[in-house]
């Protein structure tokens, strides 16, 4: 089939919540026969789930933070290399558009795109809209949003915003024609529960004392999966044998995905990631937003699915810390009684949101159908014709036979990977 190929480049911070949405855009660009390739950090090229067709870039570090004018320095000399880094890379692979997804990878990068006035289009994946974004909104040629309401988004963007969605993965999107796993006041109750990449240690303390508080008639038809810190993983093993409820645990599942489709219910964190893949599939969920995140943004990720009635929420106080080791006497003590007692109560809190949702079949199911119906199924889709829709002057394009496997083979891949390499 013929088909008009262009060049996209992708920048994303280096945490599954900026990349999985690249990742999404780059398989459909790339199904549409364009060339697409990856901007990132150290941490972002070892990520799991990068297409063998996206060629990952490693810009140098450049976070601005903290206190100490020699980071400042250190981190304004690494966004600056970068900035330059990322001009040489435009220079050889000639994007049509540059797309950042947020995090301090896409600084440079959407300074480089920007400064040399190449179409650029911003994704928040998150209900607040992230720093680096905020930076670049005024700046760049489109927002893409993920829910129709975006905290510390500037109604003078307005008219540059358009509601997409977070993408998600192929194999997460392929299940959301997939019923509703069959549960009955006689089945098994099958629970998924993940941390994240923070904070799990309190999910591992808290969702086994919360699940032994649930009515025999309940917590005898349990089948939990969780996924835990590795120090953490004995103490949750240990916990669930005494309360005699069979669980399979793990530090890392790389079937998620199945293990999500045969899930009733979801207990975790609400990271932008995490809110797509459910809302996806349709799957209710008891959401714990980090409290320690940046802006309280995954607060403000939960409220449109607990508005839609797929979600509930439970509140974990923030506390001095969660890492005992650095007290000592008094203070320790002190310390280990506030966490038990916000432990204690989160427990109770949760057994309580759980029998509200699982103790009639119908409630489950109809919070599963509330979930389903706040997702956003055409994200990835939305997003490219977004992207396409800018850079399409034909001294940009190029016209090829497109093979059925996706994009041609391309020089300009091969020139970018060199550059990438200085």
């Amino acid at each position: 089939m013929s088909a008009v190929s262009r060049h996209y480049v992708l920048a994303a911070g280096g945490t599954g919540g900026h990349l999985l949405p690249a990742f999404a855009l780059a398989a459909e660009l790339h199904q549409r026969g364009h060339h697409v390739a990856l901007i990132t950090d150290e941490r972002g090229a070892k990520i799991p789930g990068k297409p063998e067709y996206l060629p990952a870039h490693i810009l140098p570090p450049g976070r601005i933070a903290g206190r100490n004018p020699l980071g400042w320095l250190k981190g304004a000399r690494g966004v600056w290399q970068g900035r330059a880094m990322a001009k040489r890379l435009f220079d050889s692979f000639q994007p049509s558009a540059v797309v950042g997804f947020g995090g301090y990878p896409s600084l440079p990068t959407m300074l480089a795109a920007t400064s040399a006035g190449i179409p650029s289009v911003i994704h928040e994946q998150n209900a607040v809209l992230g720093r680096v974004n905020r930076y670049f909104a005024g700046k760049v040629d489109a927002i893409a949003t993920p829910s129709e309401v975006v905290d510390r988004l500037d109604d003078k963007y307005a008219g540059k915003v358009t509601l997409v969605g977070n993408p998600v993965r192929a194999e997460v999107l392929a299940l959301r024609d997939a019923p509703f796993p069959e549960f009955s006041e006689d089945s098994l109750f099958r629970i998924l529960v993940t941390g994240g990449s923070q904070g799990a240690r309190i999910l591992s303390q808290v969702v086994p004392e919360g699940l032994a508080m649930l009515p025999t008639a309940l917590r005898s038809r349990l089948q939990v999966i969780q996924q835990c810190r590795p120090e953490d993983i004995e103490g949750v093993r240990e916990r669930y044998a005494t309360h005699g409820i069979p669980a399979e645990l793990g530090t890392y599942f790389p079937d998620m995905a199945e293990r999500l489709a045969g899930a009733h219910l979801f207990i975790g964190r609400s990271g932008a990631s995490t809110i797509a893949e459910l809302t996806a599939v349709g799957r209710p969920a008891i959401l714990i937003p980090l409290p320690y995140a940046m802006d309280d943004h995954q607060s403000a990720n939960a409220r449109e699915m607990v508005a839609g009635g797929g979600a509930r929420v439970l509140r974990q106080p923030p506390i001095t810390t969660e890492d005992p080791d650095t007290y000592t006497g008094e203070k320790l003590n002190e310390l280990l009684r506030e966490q038990a007692d916000i432990q204690q109560k989160m427990a109770k809190d949760l057994c309580l949101q759980i029998q509200a949702i699982a103790q009639r079949p119908e409630t489950l199911a109809n919070a599963a159908h509330a979930a389903w119906n706040c997702g956003y199924p055409k994200a990835a889709i939305d997003l490219a014709d977004l992207v396409e829709s800018f850079g399409a002057a034909p001294i940009m394009d190029v016209l090829r036979v497109v093979p059925e496997g996706g994009a041609p083979a391309h020089g300009t891949q091969g020139a970018l990977a060199r550059e990438g390499a200085r």
